[in-house]
């Protein structure tokens, strides 16, 4: 196996799955609402999501994507509108007590369906594994590559979901929860509106 390879993935994985963005997001807005296990759901589905696309992009398969600008289109217009009706939800959801066993299977879904439906982790990680990746890599290489994408990506949100939900943070989040839903819901609108502009062409 390609040592190098595998540990400079490694170092751009975590570099991606640590940058603020609307799947982070997506993990607070869920352990807010449903505490603890909503919250580690919706990690693990985000990283089975993310997984998709580490193994789609890994094994070349995203250049379809790329020779194909109208999949590409319509998946940009369905996680635009995902991200513009999860945004409008937050703001108009109320403050609520959080209860840790609600909506485990929700979270898992919305968590799946936030890097499903997100072309761009698959576009981010066409750029920075075109730096890695070579065409005559083992094919075990390119399965730890892959799976060590979904792993990191996994855990690093398992740890968010962890620290948000001990029982000093969900305090401070509930005495501001109405607070926290609006400035989430902007910006989940924000990312929406942006990409829609981008659709647009300006």
């Amino acid at each position: 196996m390609d040592l190098t390879a595998i540990s400079a993935a490694a170092v751009m994985f975590t570099l991606g799955a640590t940058s603020p963005g609307p799947s982070l997001a997506i993990v607070l807005r869920n352990t807010m609402i449903g505490g603890r296990a909503r919250g580690l759901a919706c990690a693990v589905g985000h990283g089975i999501g993310f997984g998709f696309y580490a193994i789609t992009v890994v094994f070349g398969l995203v250049i379809l994507m790329e020779n194909n600008p109208e999949l590409f289109t319509f998946m940009q217009i369905i996680g635009g509108l995902f991200l513009l009706y999860l945004g409008v939800g937050m703001i108009r959801s109320e403050a609520k007590e959080i209860v840790q066993s609600e909506g485990k299977t929700k979270g898992f879904v919305e968590g799946f369906f936030i890097a499903f439906l997100n072309p761009k982790i698959a576009v981010f990680m066409l750029a920075v594994l075109s730096t890695v990746l070579d065409p005559s890599m083992s094919s075990d290489t390119k399965w730890v590559i892959a799976g060590m994408g979904m792993t990191i990506d996994t855990v690093w949100y398992v740890l968010v979901a962890l620290v948000l939900s001990n029982s000093a943070m969900l305090v401070k989040i509930e005495a501001n929860q109405r607070t926290l839903n609006v400035i989430t819901g902007v910006l989940m609108i924000g990312l929406a509106l942006w990409t829609a502009i981008k659709l647009a062409g300006f």
